[in-house]
């Protein structure tokens, strides 16, 4: 018994950082770092769910309550996708594909092999995108577009994240209305 406590002692002592290590400056990260730390979190998140619906499912839609007209599983994830590729298109000065402006995706892209090849495409997309962003451009608006937060190449950086965590949340409860468990929640 007396072992056990000394070794939980010692692994509670080993497990915190020493305080020199406490007050040692970390270095700046710039604001293009943080949002690439941030865009491969989010495909951190996305992909795994769009590996985890099994093919046959990418169909599904719910129906059952107020789901009237909503998005397939695999429209969801072409969706979100097509935006994130309209908002690196953006970020580079390119000209959208009418297809990511009105955010559906090609309509080639059907498989769900190359549905998830898409959606992490539209991240790679991002994170080049993103690559770009300095401080001289990073809220310099945008010729052509419009709104606060949509007229800065960090608001459309932003903005690609919190559409992509919107609609993960969906495609979560899509998995679990199929009995699948979230990779998160594994």
């Amino acid at each position: 018994m007396k072992t056990m406590k000394w070794i939980s002692i010692a692994l509670l002592i080993l497990s915190h950082p020493a305080p020199a290590q406490m007050n040692t400056p970390a270095s700046a990260l710039s604001i293009r770092e943080v949002i690439d730390a941030w865009i491969t979190n989010t495909e951190n998140h996305l992909v795994p769910v769009a590996n985890a619906m099994p093919e046959d499912k990418y169909s599904f839609a719910p129906s059952n309550g107020e789901f009237k007209n909503v998005r397939t599983f695999a429209e969801q994830l072409k969706h979100l996708a097509a935006n994130n590729y309209r908002q690196a298109a953006v970020i580079l000065g390119e000209k959208p594909t009418a297809d990511q402006i009105n955010e559906q995706g090609s309509d080639s892209v059907r498989t769900k092999a190359e549905i998830v090849g898409y959606l992490k495409g539209s991240f790679a997309s991002l994170h080049r995108a993103v690559a770009t962003i300095n401080e001289k451009n990073e809220v310099e608006p945008i010729n052509g577009t419009s709104g606060t937060w949509q007229r800065a190449r960090l608001g459309l950086a932003i903005d690609a994240m919190a559409h992509s965590f919107d609609h993960y949340g969906q495609v979560v409860e899509y998995l679990r209305i199929n009995g699948i468990v979230p990779p998160d929640s594994r």
